[in-house]
C-alpha cells in the first residue's frame, strides 16, 4: 500500500512538475515513457527556450557560415544555453555556388559539421593554422558526396590571394587566431548554408521530440511495428545497410522478446542546411541495455517531419 502511495504521488508530481525530464532520467518508468510520445507534453520545457539554431539539450559553440553574405559568425551558450553573437566575421568561401558533390567541384558545402582536428603546422598559403571539419558526414556520404580536406583556415602569411576558395571556409589570420582562442573545437557545430533560414516553430520541436520518444518507446517495448514505421524505406545506415536489410536485422532482434532500458541524453535537434526544411540532423548520448547486449555512446539520425507531423529516419550511425 505505502509503495502503490508512493507511485501515484510521484506520477502526480510528474504531471504537473516543470521538471518532469529531469526526473524521468532519473528512473522514470512506463507510465512516463507513455506521456512523453505526445508533442503537448513538451510544450512547458520548450517554453521561452533559445531555438534560434535548434533543440539543444548539450551546449555547444556554433559557427555558422553565410555564402552567399560571405560571414562566418561564433555562437556561445550562457549557463540557460541561449546563444549570443560574439564575434563576426568576413569569409571567403568556394569560388562556385550551391552545395559541395564532388571533388574539385570548387563548392564549399551545405551541412552540419564538426571540427575534428586543429592544424598547428599548415602550408603558409593557409595562415597560421586551420580547422579540419568532418566533411564528408552521415548524411552527405550515403547520397555519395565525396572530396575531403574542408577546413576553416586563415590566409597567405605573404602575398595576395583570390576572394574564394577551393571549398574551404578562410578568414583572416587575426580572426583565425582569435577564434582558436574563443573555442575548444570539440565541442564546436559548424553550420553551413547558402543563406541563413529564420528559426522553425516550438511546435515542430515538439512533434520531432514526441516522435523519437514514439521510436524509443516502440523500441523498449519491443513493438517490432511501431518501430519500424519510424523508419523511411529509402533509409540506409551508416553502414551501407538498407531498409530491407535493417527490418530482417531488427526481426531477428526483437524475436527475443528481451526486456531493455534504453535511455537518451544530451539530445540535440538542428534544421538541416538546405533547401529542403523539414530535414533535421539528431545527436544524443545513448544507453542501451539488455539480457544479451549493452551499448553506451553517441548517435545521429537524420529524420524527416511528415506532414501528419510524424518522422522518418533517413539515416543513422
Amino acid at each position: 500500500m505505502v509503495k502503490a502511495f508512493f507511485v501515484s504521488l510521484v506520477w502526480a508530481t510528474a504531471l504537473f512538475s516543470s521538471d518532469v525530464i529531469t526526473l524521468y532520467k532519473s528512473g522514470g518508468k512506463k507510465l512516463f515513457d507513455t506521456q512523453m510520445n505526445n508533442p503537448s507534453y513538451w510544450t512547458n520545457s520548450l517554453y521561452n527556450k533559445d531555438l534560434r539554431f535548434g533543440y539543444f539539450e548539450r551546449a555547444f559553440s556554433l559557427l555558422t557560415c553565410s555564402k552567399e553574405k560571405g560571414v562566418l559568425e561564433l555562437y556561445t551558450p550562457d549557463v540557460q544555453k541561449r546563444f549570443f553573437l560574439k564575434k563576426r566575421y568576413g569569409a571567403f568561401t568556394g569560388k562556385n555556388a550551391g552545395d559541395k558533390y564532388t571533388e574539385g567541384d570548387l563548392k564549399t558545402p551545405i551541412g552540419i559539421y564538426t571540427l575534428v582536428e586543429k592544424k598547428k603546422r599548415v602550408d603558409p598559403f593557409y595562415g597560421p593554422m586551420a580547422f579540419v571539419t568532418s566533411y564528408p558526414n552521415l548524411y552527405d556520404r550515403i547520397r555519395g558526396k565525396n572530396g575531403d580536406g574542408i577546413w576553416v583556415h586563415g590566409v597567405p602569411l605573404s602575398g595576395t590571394r583570390d576572394p574564394f576558395t577551393k571549398g574551404c571556409i578562410a578568414i583572416n589570420n587575426n580572426d583565425l587566431i582569435q577564434l582558436d582562442q574563443s573555442i575548444n573545437p570539440s565541442n564546436t557545430l559548424l553550420i553551413i548554408d547558402s543563406s541563413l533560414k529564420q528559426a522553425v516553430s516550438p511546435t515542430t520541436y515538439s512533434a520531432i521530440l514526441a516522435g523519437l520518444y514514439q521510436w524509443k518507446y516502440a523500441w523498449t517495448y519491443n513493438d517490432l511495428e511501431a518501430y519500424l514505421s519510424s523508419y523511411d524505406p529509402s533509409f540506409r545506415r551508416f553502414d551501407g545497410m538498407n531498409f530491407t536489410q535493417f527490418k530482417a536485422y531488427k526481426e531477428r532482434i526483437f524475436s527475443k522478446n528481451e526486456d531493455k532500458s534504453i535511455l537518451l541524453d544530451h539530445l540535440n535537434i538542428i534544421p538541416y542546411p538546405g533547401e529542403k526544411r523539414n530535414l533535421f540532423w539528431v545527436t544524443f548520448n545513448q544507453l542501451y541495455v539488455s539480457d544479451s547486449h549493452k551499448f553506451e555512446g553517441e548517435k545521429s539520425l537524420l529524420v524527416r517531419l511528415n506532414p501528419n507531423q510524424s518522422i522518418s529516419i533517413l539515416t543513422e550511425e
